[in-house]
């Protein structure tokens, strides 16, 4: 038999063959870098399909508030259809405070004080719910982003040890002996880039999108506070003595 029989015979150097000659350790690493990239994508679906209908949702109820003749139509609104984004659930938290302390009063401990003190800690406990929402999952990206790099560095080193051990066994140690197998261990490093790399853009998108948004709500917090408490928008007060429509001038 020639040597190009036996070059033809031998096994190709890739994935394929570097998975097959990985042991326990390297192939767990494998397992933990796809079921984090499974992970991670998964949540940046989500997440991205959750953010899209929330923005469009938070829109449409904006343009609405922002038009409607009075907070009964809003709460009317509100009643028909419900709320399905973080600004109509923050107007319908409110206001249900709003109406629950005028019939009730100071019943309990949570609702003491008069109504604006109870109205304003309603309102603080909804934006530090909806906080909470937009940051779940976060953790995780940021997670698998700042691992993932390490587990596929480990899994070369591990690659690489085996690979010298084999070829030191074997005593061939020339040049093309060493780099099949050194650069199939490679390969894990590139995996893990390939796992962080969407998780930290992903992570950071969110982060900025879910920053734009809490702004958004405060702002929002702050004009809907006054009007359920003063009746008017901030400032109003000082500029005329009627009332002010709910729809302010300034509004967006």
């Amino acid at each position: 038999m020639d040597a190009t029989a036996i070059t033809a015979a031998a096994p190709a150097p890739g994935f394929g063959h570097f998975i097959a000659q990985s042991d326990a350790v390297g192939k767990f690493l494998l397992g933990a870098l796809v079921l984090m990239s499974v992970i991670s994508w998964g949540l940046i679906i989500a997440k991205g399909v959750s953010q899209f209908l929330r923005n469009k949702r938070s829109t449409t109820f904006l343009d609405f508030f922002w038009n409607a003749r009075s907070l009964d139509a809003v709460q009317a609104e509100l009643n028909t259809h419900g709320a399905h984004d973080p600004f109509s659930h923050l107007s319908a938290h409110a206001l249900h405070a709003q109406a629950h302390h005028a019939r009730y009063g100071a019943a309990k401990l949570s609702e003491a004080g008069t109504a604006t003190d109870f109205i304003t800690r309603t309102i603080k406990k909804v934006l530090d719910e909806e906080t909470t929402q937009l940051e779940s999952g976060l953790t995780t990206l940021a997670t698998v982003g700042a691992t993932a790099p390490f587990v596929g560095l480990f899994g070369t080193v591990w690659g690489v040890y085996h690979a010298l051990l084999a070829i030191g066994m074997s005593g061939a140690g020339t040049l093309d002996k060493v780099a099949g197998p050194v650069g199939e261990a490679l390969i894990m490093t590139g995996i893990g880039l390939a796992v962080a790399i969407p998780a930290v853009i992903a992570y950071n998108a969110f982060t900025r999108s879910n920053r734009v948004l809490s702004a958004r709500l405060d702002a929002f917090a702050y004009e809907l506070h006054s009007f359920l408490t003063l009746g008017e928008a901030p400032g109003a007060a000082a500029q005329t003595t009627t009332v002010r429509p709910l729809k302010p001038a300034a509004a967006h």
